[in-house]
């Protein structure tokens, strides 16, 4: 039980260590921040709920991976290397995709009730 508390305290640690040290995690967690209070206002079903929770958590994840493969790359190879650049080059285009289809499932999530807000509140 022990090493896994003591586990536990290095993941948060890693969390911690990302939210303080990325500016995009920071801005992520902000994002995901908005759109928990958004959908808190909108009144989301639970299925919408579990939709928009698993994609915050996939561009969450997506960050931090991309913060591992930089930090290793960047100790592995402090020189620069087309394979180095290769390696951040996809990390970070795997979090502008999952970034990217989050914003498009936030509109089809989002976007409805939200325009059932604006126009009802202008009638």
């Amino acid at each position: 039980m022990k090493k896994f508390i003591r586990s536990l305290g290095f993941a948060w640690a890693g969390i911690a260590f990302a939210v303080q040290n990325e500016r995009h995690m920071r801005i992520h967690v902000l994002v995901a921040a908005a759109v928990i209070l958004l959908g808190a206002f909108l009144s989301l079903t639970g299925v919408e709920w579990v939709m928009l929770l698993l994609t915050m958590a996939l561009v969450i994840v997506a960050e931090m991976v991309n913060t591992a493969v930089e930090k290793v790359v960047d100790l592995a190879s402090p020189e620069r290397h087309a394979l180095a650049k290769t390696a951040k080059d996809v990390a970070a285009g795997a979090v502008l995709l999952a970034a990217c289809f989050a914003v498009f499932i936030g509109f089809i999530i989002l976007g409805p009730p939200l325009w059932h807000v604006i126009t009802a509140g202008s009638q």
